[in-house]
């Protein structure tokens, strides 16, 4: 378990680096990670390269102690490059070039920069491939920041009719999948179809769908160009990238099986402002939402259910969000041991020293900008000796996470109100809010070995998940199914059937009607005998063998069934029409929980959590109000004590299921 930090030397003078460095020992530091915006630095002209400065910064890293982290760095080319080849750039939907003067404005599908890409990555990775120092390597930068997955260029149009054309085979074959009968929308050859640009009304949603998977792929590709001549350079090298959270365009674990452990870049304050609809609290602007960042520490951890790095956490307070208040005292260290409990290995502080120029001047660092300690420094060298190596996280529960099922209820959302990661987040908050650590992870998913999944919207099903689903349910596997599961099938067209589809034999009803609702009316449920609130959407469920578990009590659907539930093989499915609200979601979970033996704690309130792992309990308080512990008498506190203050955290050496809140 370690820290580290984000460095740019090309930045300061080459004088004051040692002092840096030195610096970034003295705070207990092991990684420092550099180079990912520096190809103008490396090569200010063509064929002229200069790696005099980064040799040197290396080095010192190595002389200190620490370990190099170096970084391609193709996610901002030098204008010399975009002046030879201005085809290198990405076009909006409406055919505008995306201009050179900011980054990631370059297309994954330019045969001229992938070319580029090979010369700078391979360049710069041979340099030093018998380093002792490097560690290993970023790929690129935060693909498709800036709503920069998908490029609507000549090269991008090209490569999407080859991706149709190896996808479906012939013409036919594309306009049955899509329904393109609908508004005369056939095809005649695949040089006929165009990326979606601007129209009047919305596109066709099987179009846009197919459009985002090609995009996606391309960035997989991109990104595997990189990994590749990383592991050619030198294949003790690890390869990984820094995604980001609740980010809606990017598949990630479409790009795993490429890298050897998934990094993010976590900045919570940030997060509540611009992520999640509803204004945040006092608390979540000093702290963030525990769950909006813990589930992203899920998700990159889910990917290949190995440890996860945060390649970038906040330092302090940031440039990029609406609003910058400064993070309560103590925050950056309690979003470091958050992010260990929840399986992390590596958590790197974004950046070094607030910078001088650019766009990123209020953006903190460690230290300020006249090189004096801030408060992200205070915090990391008290949370670097209170870290120590621990085992993988072992959770019992998946969550399951479908990229394509949230594009294409984002183009056809049916309600304003619709929100992919709220509605999932309702189910993961109330594992969470129990202490149960979880696996974000993909349908497709190997699920042995997990007690029980929750599937809060697999809008997309097919005969293959139907089946995979049902395999787990019949060998004891415990099944939370949530709204808008089995809408439509994997073209994004509706099922001939009733929802949901093909899962239908193994949920035991279909969904009769369903509708969306605004706030104004009252959408109310019961369910064991108690009422609850649900929102936006209801299902109205149509029982065949399932069992009625909760009935809707307010509008048009009241006595209809809103939850049903099946016992199939040696297991359980339960499924749920409506978004639960807080208190349905709490009573399902802890059900699923019941019927799977999942050991839990009791619910801890908003803001604050408890996360095991490897034998030990982290509580993390992201809340102004200081609390009080309840532990085994005998249990041994390692970090903090019985009084977990505002922002802070303590870690017992005691199960989840022992600890909980005076």
């Amino acid at each position: 378990m370690t820290l580290g930090v984000c460095y740019f030397p090309e930045h300061w003078p080459s004088e004051r680096w040692e002092t840096d460095v030195e610096q970034m020992a003295d705070a207990g530091l092991a990684y420092v990670r550099m180079a990912e915006f520096s190809w103008a630095r490396v090569e200010p002209e063509r064929g002229e390269f200069d790696f005099d400065w980064l040799d040197e910064a290396v080095e010192l890293v190595g002389e200190y102690g620490m370990e190099a982290v170096l970084c391609t760095p193709t996610a901002t080319p030098p204008k010399w490059l975009v002046d030879e080849h201005p085809d290198i750039r990405q076009a909006d939907a409406d055919g505008t070039p995306r201009e050179w003067g900011s980054r990631r404005f370059t297309c994954f599908n330019s045969p001229t920069y992938r070319e580029e890409t090979e010369r700078i990555v391979r360049t710069m990775t041979e340099r030093y491939a018998d380093d002792p120092h490097v560690a290993g390597w970023q790929a690129d930068n935060e693909y498709g920041c800036h709503r920069t997955v998908r490029c609507y260029c000549e090269d991008c149009a090209a490569a999407f009719r080859e991706w149709l054309e190896s996808t479906y085979g012939d013409v036919e074959t594309l306009n049955e999948a899509w329904g393109n009968t609908f508004w005369s929308q056939q095809y005649s050859d695949f040089e006929a179809v165009d990326p979606p640009g601007p129209t009047p009304a919305e596109h066709h949603p099987s179009r846009l769908l197919d459009y985002y998977r090609f995009a996606n792929d391309s960035v997989v590709e991109y990104n595997r160009l990189h990994a590749d001549l990383i592991r050619e350079a030198n294949d003790d090298w690890f390869a990984t990238h820094n995604f980001m959270g609740d980010f809606p365009t990017l598949d990630a674990y479409s790009l795993s099986d490429d890298l050897d452990f998934l990094g993010w870049d976590s900045y919570p304050t940030g997060f509540v402002q611009d992520r999640q609809p509803g204004e945040p609290t006092t608390d979540e602007l000093r702290a963030g939402d525990p769950d909006e960042v813990g589930m992203n520490h899920d998700i990159y951890r889910g990917a290949k259910r190995v440890p996860f790095w945060v390649l970038e956490q906040q330092p302090g307070d940031v440039n990029w969000p609406p609003h910058a208040p400064q993070p309560g005292a103590g925050a950056m260290r309690l979003w470091a041991h958050h992010a260990v409990a929840h399986g992390a290995d590596a958590v790197l502080y974004f950046r070094w020293r607030r910078c001088r120029q650019g766009q990123e001047q209020y953006h903190a660092g460690l230290r300020k900008q006249d090189g004096s300690p801030d408060r992200g420094y205070r915090d990391a060298a008290a949370t670097a000796p209170e870290l120590f190596d621990l085992a993988p996280v072992d959770a019992p529960v998946a969550l399951l996470h479908d990229y394509e099922s949230l594009w294409a209820t984002e183009s056809q959302p049916h309600s304003p109100d619709w929100h992919y990661w709220s509605h999932l987040r309702a189910y993961y908050d109330a594992l969470r809010a129990r202490g149960v650590q979880v696996d974000v992870v993909p349908p497709s998913t190997d699920l042995d070995g997990y007690a029980a999944a929750v599937a809060p919207t697999l809008y997309l099903a097919g005969e293959d998940l139907a089946a995979h689903l049902a395999d787990f349910v019949a060998d004891g596997g415990h099944l939370l199914l949530g709204a808008r599961t089995g809408e439509k099938d994997p073209h994004n067209q509706l099922h001939e059937a009733l929802a949901p589809g093909p899962l239908a034999d193994l949920v035991g009803a279909r969904v009769a009607r369903h509708e969306s609702l605004p706030e104004q009316f009252d959408t109310t449920v019961e369910y064991r005998g108690e009422t609850y609130d649900f929102r936006t959407w209801a299902g109205w469920l149509d029982p065949a063998a399932a069992e009625t578990r909760g009935q809707y009590r307010s509008g048009e659907a009241a006595g209809e069934p809103a939850v049903v539930h099946d016992s199939v093989g040696d297991g359980t499915v339960t499924t749920v029409g409506c978004w639960p609200g807080e208190g349905l979601a709490d009573a399902l979970v802890e059900d699923l929980l019941a019927a799977a033996a999942v050991d839990h704690a009791d619910p801890f309130p908003d803001g604050v959590r408890a996360a095991e792992r490897d034998g030990y309990t982290w509580v993390t308080n992201f809340t102004s109000d200081p609390r009080s512990l309840a532990t085994p008498a005998d249990a041994a506190f390692v970090v903090g004590d019985d009084t977990v203050g505002a922002y802070d955290v303590a870690v017992v050496e005691a199960p989840v299921d022992e600890v909980g809140l005076e």
